[in-house]
């Protein structure tokens, strides 16, 4: 019997490792047959493949998902046709909780390369949650992370130097990587290089200026999408300051 216990925690640690849904179950302190009870509500869907989509806006919200593999954007799109990257979403981190409020995506997910995602059905989270009150805590702890990152957004928009902008974003990737167990020092950017400038209001020349920037004074060294802080103090530093650090860089456009 201990060995059959043993046996399930490892399984779901290996299939739920560096997961939104490894923060929900494994911390909160929940027992046995309630862990095997989440695993088994887990789906996996069909691999996705790059640019496709996992939800469009007004479509019904049905579940949470998480990419088990590969990462994504969320856009939103204007009148006119014109789209706007308003997130990104790592490897292990919940997405869809736009539809929370309303009950419909107000955004697209787009898958940036080869994915697979985990579908949590909302009625059986629901459900769970309730007979695990520990795991209602996890759950609003994860979204509670995911609001941060909305507001991040939005000071990553007011600032007015282009090359703190980037540097806010480097910064809160450096800690996204961090929480889910990886190196906050040395990652790929699964993003373009157009999705970047989209999402922090800048054009593709402008990020690409900051990028060498950023490398020609030390704080990072970059080649192609792998990207290594070579000073997490100084770009700390320089995410959190609300002054100008470069005012020759601040040609937004």
């Amino acid at each position: 019997m201990t060995h059959s216990v043993v046996f399930d925690l490892a399984r779901l640690r290996r299939s739920c490792a560096q997961c939104s849904l490894q923060q929900l179950c494994l911390p909160a302190g929940i027992g046995q047959d309630d862990m095997v009870r989440l695993d088994e509500i887990v789906r996996r869907r069909r691999p996705l493949a790059r640019s496709e989509r996992l939800f469009r806006i007004g479509a019904p919200m049905e579940a949470l998902y998480v990419a088990r593999e590969g990462a994504f954007k969320t856009v939103a799109i204007s009148d006119d046709g014109e789209e706007q990257v308003i997130g990104f979403h790592l490897p292990g981190e919940l997405i869809g909780l736009d539809a929370l409020g309303s009950g419909k995506h107000r955004c697209e997910a787009e898958a940036l390369g080869p994915a697979l995602v985990c579908e949590v059905p909302l009625d059986a989270l629901e459900e769970i949650t309730h007979a695990v009150p520990g795991l209602q805590l996890q759950l609003l702890r994860v979204i509670g992370r995911s609001v941060g990152r909305d507001q991040d957004h939005l000071e990553i928009l007011g600032r007015r130097q282009a090359q703190d902008r980037i540097a806010m974003f480097l910064h809160g990737l450096s800690e996204r990587y961090h929480q889910l167990g990886h190196s906050a020092t040395e990652f790929s950017l699964p993003m373009s290089r157009e999705d970047i400038a989209r999402y922090l209001g800048l054009v593709i020349e402008t990020v690409s200026r900051g990028f060498t920037r950023l490398q020609d004074e030390g704080y990072i060294k970059v080649r192609g999408r792998q990207l290594r802080i070579l000073d997490p103090v100084g770009l700390s530093a320089m995410a959190h300051s609300s002054i100008d650090l470069h005012p020759a860089a601040s040609g937004i456009a």
